[in-house]
């Protein structure tokens, strides 16, 4: 029997609901696999600011640090939307990926074959997607310094933020880009805004270099305008992008709803060997259907199978996961968010029951 220790982050809105799912499924697995999971559940986002007034308390992250494996569901919300801003939920995810050093971030937007027609676009521009986009997690814009909303001398306020990667950053993340394309198609496309920003001229002079190292795959670069028509345009000429944090947070979004649905899709956070990485759905906490029993829990069980995969390497443990999920849509089982003529409505009570039928 082999042990890991689990943190959960049940966060906000829908986020207990979806998580309980994904730890049935987990148990279940763990049964067949011999595999046995140890959970503790810490405060984190607007309970956190509820229960603690911050929203990443010192021992939540203590606890995520102890651990072989971190589990996020979703945070935010309404309630917590006054906030300074180093008081949000949000500020908590952020401080939660620098605490554990999580510089990569990886988004798979692979096409379902039983989802095609719920993409809003056409069946032939999105039959056959499958894009693995590597973020940059822990630089640039949302992290760089100096910051913040300032009184000029005119008493006329100014916003700055500012944009940074230093050499290191911009080889670190090239590196998992490079190794995730190699283990793909051998194809990486470098996505920057070098004609206008220095640090994105940076950005490309360092990829083009780390490039030599990697002579099997096929590096190309698009400014990230064009970028953003090419996804939409003929998603499927890419394979593995690699670009930094914000162009990266609006890019792996538009690349989600190729798929159909945001609420079909995971995500992995990575640090250096031997620090526990976090595992999420890409999307948010859904206030509004928040213990309706709405929510779409199959994000949260694939974030599971993506710490099988790469934070705790079972991956047998992940393809069973990922095997029920196929096995439940093919049945025909949707929630609200996916739902087509013909297909059987059920909430995300009864989808984490047909998860674990599958199993």
């Amino acid at each position: 029997m082999t042990n890991y220790q689990i943190t959960l982050l049940p966060g906000d809105g829908i986020g207990p609901e979806i998580l309980d799912v994904a730890v049935a499924v987990l148990n279940r697995v763990g049964e067949k696999l011999a595999l046995q999971f140890e959970f503790k559940t810490a405060l984190m986002g607007g309970a956190a600011i509820d229960a603690t007034g911050v929203p990443l308390p010192d021992e939540t992250l203590e606890i995520c640090r102890n651990s072989d494996a971190v589990l996020l569901a979703a945070i935010g919300g309404y309630k917590w939307d006054t906030l300074p801003n180093s008081l949000r939920p949000e500020r908590g995810l952020l401080g939660l990926r620098a605490g554990l050093g999580l510089f990569a971030n990886l988004r798979p937007a692979s096409i379902l074959p039983q989802l095609i027609d719920a993409s809003s676009l056409k069946r032939e521009v999105v039959e056959g997607v499958d894009i693995m986009v590597v973020r940059e997690l822990t630089g640039g814009i949302y992290f760089g310094q100096p910051r913040g909303i300032f009184e000029t001398e005119t008493g006329e306020k100014r916003g700055v933020n500012t944009m940074v990667y230093s050499e290191s950053e911009v080889e670190r993340i090239g590196r998992v880009a490079f190794e995730a394309a190699r283990k793909r198609s051998g194809r990486l496309c470098s996505v920057d805004k070098s004609n206008v920003l220095e640090v994105s001229q940076l950005w490309r002079d360092r990829i083009t270099q780390l490039s030599a190292e990697y002579p099997d795959v096929e590096l190309s670069h698009l400014y990230v305008d064009n970028a953003a028509m090419q996804l939409l345009r003929a998603p499927k000429q890419f394979d593995t992008i690699v670009t930094g944090n914000l162009f990266g947070d609006i890019l792996s979004d538009a690349a989600a709803m190729l798929t159909g649905s945001i609420g079909m899709l995971p995500s992995a956070s990575l640090g250096v060997a031997g620090t526990p990485g976090v595992f999420e759905p890409v999307h948010g906490s859904a206030p509004d259907i928040a213990g309706q029993d709405k929510a779409n829990p199959i994000a949260q069980v694939l974030s599971a199978a993506m710490m099988l995969r790469y934070g705790l390497n079972e991956p047998t443990a992940a393809d069973c996961l990922e095997q029920a999920v196929q096995t439940v849509l093919d049945a025909g089982y949707r929630t609200g968010d996916i739902m087509s003529v013909g297909m059987k409505p059920v909430g995300c009570q009864a989808m984490g029951e047909a998860l674990l039928a599958a199993l």
